[in-house]
């Protein structure tokens, strides 16, 4: 059975607007809420309010009760993963044993030039990637970690507490088919993609359980945006998405509310375990409302 959850940028509202969203998630039964990772916001423009996402996701863990506390994702190349590992532990216990821990590569060149920080090419990146899991794993697992690779070095370190749980889940998001994907596959407890359609994602994860040690036991989860009105959904798009109207539209739900059950279905045929509306301010709770009480419980019976 497919499961629900809400993916809010913490972008262009204020903190009780976030509060208010991830309360509302809760109550319609949603399972998942998770935050991303920006300095800026994504895909307008770069002086509008971006809230910074380790301190949203010990908030959203402090103000929720039930639900998975997520992230998808955090850069890779924005924090040390040793600085991130125990930020995650601390969140971990702030949920009671709810974190459910993302990590991507990086993508957002504007980001990294303003900071300072070198975007690397893609496959530097990935390799980047693959080493903060691997710290991060350590840190969790053993009492003292050493660790000497391409780009980190741990001598004697340590992340105490340990996280509630005995191995939180670590998703990697990622799309890109030649070099992301095998590596999602090799490193992933989770594999997480954003605004694909049905066949593209059923697509992509076959190249993951190809490369995974026990695709068996990968979780999958889609974000999808949402669009509940009549007609071509292309001015909301552009309303939400700027200049990645066009880029997102394959993964967005319009219709009727049996048009949208429908294409759930199809998300949970290609391999999908988790739905989550990828959510901007200002938020509709209405629509979500709507899709927790028309869209959720046929698309459940689906199974």
């Amino acid at each position: 059975m497919i499961r629900f959850g809400v993916h809010a940028g913490p972008q262009e509202c204020p903190v009780a607007e976030l509060v208010q969203l991830w309360a509302a998630a809760e109550r319609l039964g949603f399972e998942w809420i998770s935050i991303w990772d920006h300095f800026y916001p994504a895909q307008v423009a770069p002086d509008r309010d971006c809230l910074e996402a380790v301190a949203c996701h010990a908030l959203l863990a402090a103000k929720t009760r039930a639900v998975r506390v997520g992230s998808l994702v955090y850069c890779a190349g924005y924090r040390h993963p040793a600085v991130l590992a125990n930020a995650a532990a601390t969140i971990d216990h702030i949920s009671g044993g709810r974190l459910e821990l993302g990590l991507g590569a990086g993508w957002h060149e504007a980001e990294y030039r303003a900071y300072g920080i070198p975007f690397e090419a893609p496959a530097v990146r990935l390799r980047r990637l693959a080493e903060a899991v691997e710290i991060i794993r350590l840190l969790w697992s053993e009492p003292v970690a050493d660790f000497k690779g391409e780009f980190f070095t741990l001598t004697g370190a340590m992340c105490h507490p340990k996280p509630v749980q005995q191995s939180p889940r670590i998703w990697i998001g990622a799309t890109g088919e030649r070099l992301a994907l095998p590596l999602a596959g090799r490193i992933a407890d989770g594999w997480n993609a954003a605004y694909v359609s049905p066949e593209s994602f059923a697509r992509k994860l076959a190249i993951i359980k190809a490369s995974s040690p026990a695709p068996d036991r990968l979780v999958t989860g889609v974000n999808v945006g949402l669009v509940l009105s009549d007609g071509d959904p292309q001015d909301a798009l552009r309303r939400r998405y700027g200049d990645a109207a066009d880029a997102v539209r394959p993964g967005i739900l319009h219709g009727s509310i049996g048009e949208i059950v429908d294409r759930v279905g199809r998300y949970r045929e290609a391999g999908a375990d988790w739905l989550n509306l990828g959510l901007r301010a200002p938020f509709e709770l209405d629509a979500l409302q709507r899709f927790a009480a028309e869209v959720m419980p046929e698309a459940r019976a689906l199974a």
